[in-house]
């Protein structure tokens, strides 16, 4: 039987990771429980101190399709390259021109999020062509 997963990142800011995470995905923000307007409401009311409040957070597929992605705040930075990346599929199905003409209107809209590319990879008859960009925090991903 297979396994759900879920994706976990080691971040500065996990708020801010979640927001730009979201956006890129087109997940959502985990809502907060049953009974609170808020995450700050439910935290408070848990005994969680302020200053912990960003400590953590989480995106949902609101389709229920894709894993659960986590962000938890950790102390020190990134210091070399992702051995795990993430693919954001934004071009399925198209080749060519086609295709590259539809990650670079999805890069564009990532780096208006926060988001940096790093490299383009045109198509080169092996590959179909890529675009490296690297999250808020530095944390590389392709667009395919």
């Amino acid at each position: 039987m297979a396994k759900e997963i879920q994706v976990t990142y080691d971040c500065a800011d996990p708020a801010a990771q979640a927001a730009f995470w979201a956006q890129a995905l087109g997940y959502r923000v985990q809502p907060p429980p049953e009974g609170f307007a808020d995450w700050t409401a439910a935290l408070t009311a848990w005994g969680v101190p302020p200053e912990l409040h960003n400590s953590r957070s989480a995106i949902t597929d609101p389709d229920g399709k894709g894993p659960r992605v986590f962000f938890q705040k950790v102390p020190e930075g990134k210091t070399g390259k992702n051995r795990l990346h993430l693919d954001v599929r934004a071009a399925p199905g198209l080749t060519g021109d086609e295709r590259m003409a539809a990650l670079e209107v999805e890069a564009t809209r990532l780096e208006a999020l926060g988001g940096k590319r790093l490299y383009r990879l045109d198509p080169n008859g092996l590959d179909e062509g890529i675009i490296v960009m690297a999250d808020p925090e530095g944390n590389e991903f392709c667009l395919d």
